[in-house]
């Protein structure tokens, strides 16, 4: 085993502290690297959650207007048809009671 120099257990030693401490630092910036990068995650998933729930109430808001417009269409088609039931009538009991032509 080769002869230790003075003072090179204290430099050792001075290195090993110089270690620790920067281990310590870089476990330090780590957590707060990791505490930021959860915090950039969850701020994007909080926005991506409330637009999905506004958009959820457009949605449900547009398809109550549009089942109001389908009835109503409904109501004024049936409207139509008895109308033209009763223009078809009439026009068919004017032409009963003409003369015919060929007569």
């Amino acid at each position: 085993m080769p002869a230790q120099r003075p003072g090179s257990r204290r430099k050792g030693a001075f290195i090993l502290a110089r270690l620790g401490r920067r281990t310590r630092k870089d476990r330090e910036e780590f957590r707060v690297l990791w505490r930021d990068t959860q915090r950039q995650l969850h701020e994007p998933t909080v926005q991506v959650v409330e637009i999905d729930d506004r958009l959820g109430k457009k949605i449900e808001a547009l398809a109550e207007e549009a089942a109001v417009r389908d009835r109503e269409t409904d109501r004024r088609f049936r409207e139509t048809d008895a109308r033209i039931a009763k223009l078809v009538l009439a026009i068919g009991e004017l032409l009963t009671r003409q003369p015919s032509a060929q007569s």
